[in-house]
């Protein structure tokens, strides 16, 4: 009952939230931030129960739901799914945290939408039922097309309805294909079912993996996103509140990724296989172009944005690795994509909210008024490029490691959108932070109040711990890591690279 615990926690804060008089502002906020705080301690017990050496599904429930047509609902982690459900209970609160003084329309409206979106993202991390993973997955568009839609900038219509058209052209594709697996697994065996473990188990033949996998595999670069199904990406982060654009780069690209480990490799190892020099390709493209769009970016956020293309683009070149320094890599990276760049985008938020302006030719000269903000930017920068000691290092070096035993030319090309990545980073804050006051709004800039500082500091703590001592998260994965590339390598004969022995 743990897991179902995790995810519908959010949903019964909503349902209080809803039954609350709209008018007492302040009591709404905490609420929503109790109901928070107490799903992401909840969520700790999975951290401190959880047998690192233990194979297989932990936290196991399954129920039958729609027994005549094979549908039940049936949860689990590994240490894969593990890292994301905590990274979105950690996130959550932060982000309500973080809007306290920013949202002041529709506060209660936005407070439910943000517990709702918790209750569907952390659902899809723990889903075992493709059925009932299709279900989340929908369900938590709903929500964040409501956030970006409503609480957003000045284009935030056609940024929600650009997000919801692309998020829904690749989900119809994918349930197509989840229909199809469960005709053929039913004409196969005569067991007519949804139950991702017992798909995986049957197996599928070759011939009929390929269009199944560009299925699935669209739907998730949709949401990574990969180059090039990535153009809703900026709109939708740029038109987002800073709560919104948090959680957008924190966790719904992860589902993306993590679609990618969860289903595609194991449910279709040799299209995988097949596949893998195009996703190679694509992730290189996604990282170096990226990093050059970045660069010449005029808006803070809309850079920050795509960065993101360049930064999930190293995690699919983990993930089509086969490796266990790839893979493990890609998960960690997911983890510091989401704690670095959502606190950028908190970061951004919070002079925004000063300055009315992302604009950097609008700033120089902050450190002078504003040090606090200042050092803490650096360090987040900082740990955006990778640079060791924090934890964007460690993710980027195992992946490299993981690339080069594949294909030199790809590690090599990607260690180059390392470099890009400092220029961009770098040559942003120095144009932002240093130099002198140019504008007489910078002049008069307040530093981070009490309430910012408590936001980011968890976040920070997190940066520095995963760079100096990353064993703890590498332990969680190292025996799910190992137990997927066994599935795969024993269903394909596949050795390091690209090609069959």
């Amino acid at each position: 009952m743990l897991l179902t615990a995790i995810i519908f926690l959010p949903t019964l804060g909503a349902v209080a939230l809803f039954l609350l008089d709209r008018r007492d502002e302040g009591r709404l906020r905490q609420v929503a931030l109790a109901v928070a705080v107490t799903t992401f301690l909840v969520s700790c017990l999975l951290w401190i129960i959880f047998d690192r050496v233990k194979p297989g599904m932990q936290f196991v429930e399954q129920r039958a739901w729609i027994p005549v047509s094979g549908i039940s609902y049936h949860l689990g982690v590994d240490g894969i799914s593990l890292l994301l459900v905590l990274l979105t209970t950690f996130l959550t609160p932060l982000c309500l945290l973080s809007a306290w003084s920013q949202i002041t329309a529709r506060v209660k409206e936005f407070l439910i939408s943000m517990l709702l979106l918790e209750t569907g993202m952390v659902g899809v991390f723990c889903a075992l039922d493709l059925f009932l993973f299709f279900v989340f997955w929908e369900a938590m568009l709903v929500p964040m097309y409501f956030i970006i839609g409503v609480w957003g900038g000045p284009r935030r219509v056609y940024a929600a309805v650009k997000f919801i058209l692309y998020t829904m052209a690749g989900s119809a594709l994918m349930l197509l294909a989840i229909l199809a697996l469960y005709y053929f697994q039913g004409q196969k065996t005569g067991v007519y079912t949804f139950d991702y473990p017992t798909i995986v188990a049957m197996g599928l033949e070759p011939g009929r993996q390929g269009w199944l996998f560009l299925a699935f595999a669209l739907a998730f670069a949709i949401k990574v996103p990969m180059f090039p199904f990535h153009t809703w990406l900026p709109d939708a982060h740029v038109e987002a509140p800073t709560a919104g654009s948090v959680i957008l780069a924190g966790v719904l690209l992860k589902m993306g990724t993590y679609g990618f480990l969860r289903f595609c490799l194991p449910l279709f190892p040799d299209a995988s296989v097949a596949f893998a020099p195009l996703i190679f390709v694509l992730a290189i493209i996604g990282i170096l172009y990226g990093a050059w769009v970045s660069t010449v970016q005029p808006d803070m956020k809309k850079l920050v944005a795509y960065s993101s293309v360049s930064h999930l683009g190293f995690v699919m070149l983990g993930l089509f690795a086969f490796n266990a320094q790839g893979i493990e890599g890609g998960i960690l990276q997911m983890v510091n994509h989401g704690l670095s760049t959502g606190a950028l985008f908190l970061l951004v938020g919070m002079i925004y909210e000063r300055r009315h302006s992302r604009l950097i030719a609008d700033f120089g000269g902050i450190w002078a008024v504003a040090p606090v903000f200042s050092a803490i930017f650096l360090l987040v920068t900082l740990s955006s490029i990778g640079l060791p000691g924090l934890n964007g290092f460690v993710g980027e070096f195992l992946i490299l490691v993981g690339a080069f035993q594949v294909s030199r030319p790809f590690a090599a090309l990607a260690t180059a959108g390392i470099i890009f990545a400092a220029v961009y980073m770098l040559w942003m804050y120095q144009r932002v932070v240093f130099g002198e006051v140019r504008h007489e709004e910078v002049r008069r800039l307040t530093d981070l109040s009490l309430r910012e500082v408590v936001t980011l500091v968890p976040i920070l703590i997190l940066v520095v711990w995963i760079g100096v001592y990353p064993k703890p998260f590498t332990a969680v994965t190292e025996t799910a890591v190992a137990e997927l590339i066994t599935v795969v390598k024993a269903k394909t004969g596949l050795a390091v690279g690209f090609s069959r022995p």
